[in-house]
């Protein structure tokens, strides 16, 4: 995307249907891949107040703004984002943890996400589970879409749901992930990536499998890719294919 000659950077809405599918895991560790990649990239937290990808990027409590901050103009957005300590070219902006939260204009969400476009090569917004306010915000602007599910029927039901509200996107900028995929169901594996495919109509970016780094990441603070290279090797996987790169799917 290029505007006056500029080229501008991509907007990448994360969402689900449901709760528990992997979506916070998804955005924190795609963003850190890209960054390690040589990204610059922003992770926008849009789960108003059950923000919880601060603690899944290691930067518990060191975000002091949130985007509404930069929305009503109290601060610019190079004030409020917060760089990584390991990974100098990922930056996180935070949601607001107020059980109030100010009303968000759709145009005033467009202008954060327009002056994101200019800094940015990506931003991931790991939008809340379900198809409220907090989806539109993470949504209605976006470039494109990852739908992220699991096995469950329910989850792909879900995210079918959550694919009729993203027409507007078209299906060559929706992208479905399958997430928390167990190793006792690699025999199915096939069966079950095409029941998730042809129910919510996406071409695959990627499947996660269950690994438990991935709650030890959590409560520690320490980046999935600094202690395994399971889950970690599928993100940086899907983070190649974001970039444009012909990856194969890994073996799990």
């Amino acid at each position: 995307m290029t505007q006056g000659g500029i080229k501008l950077g991509k907007i990448i809405a994360v969402v689900s249907g449901k709760g528990g599918t992997g979506k916070t895991s998804f955005t924190a560790n795609v963003g850190l891949a890209l960054a390690a990649l040589g990204c610059h990239t922003l992770c926008l937290d849009c789960d108003i107040t059950l923000r919880n990808l601060d603690l899944a990027l290691g930067l518990s409590d060191r975000a002091l703004m949130d985007f509404t901050d930069v929305i009503a103009g109290r601060c610019t957005l190079e004030d409020a984002v917060v760089q990584h300590p390991k990974y100098p070219k990922l930056h996180l902006l935070t949601a607001p943890l107020s059980a109030r939260p100010m009303p968000i204009a759709p145009e005033q969400m467009k202008a954060l996400l327009d002056r994101i476009r200019q800094t940015y090569d990506y931003c991931l917004i790991d939008a809340p589970a379900g198809l409220g306010m907090g989806f539109h915000l993470a949504s209605d602007y976006a470039d494109r879409a990852v739908v992220v599910t699991n096995t469950d029927a329910s989850s792909l039901r879900d995210a079918q749901h959550t694919v009729m509200e993203l027409d507007r996107l078209g299906r060559g900028n929706l992208h479905l992930v399958v997430g928390r995929v167990e190793k006792k169901l690699l025999r199915s594996l096939h069966t079950t990536i095409d029941d998730a495919m042809d129910a919510a109509g996406l071409p695959l970016l990627g499947v996660v499998p269950e690994d438990r780094n991935v709650p030890y990441a959590l409560n520690t603070g320490i980046p999935l890719r600094e202690c395994s290279n399971y889950a970690a090797r599928a993100y940086e996987n899907i983070a190649r294919r974001i970039m444009g790169q012909r990856i194969p799917l890994m073996r799990i």
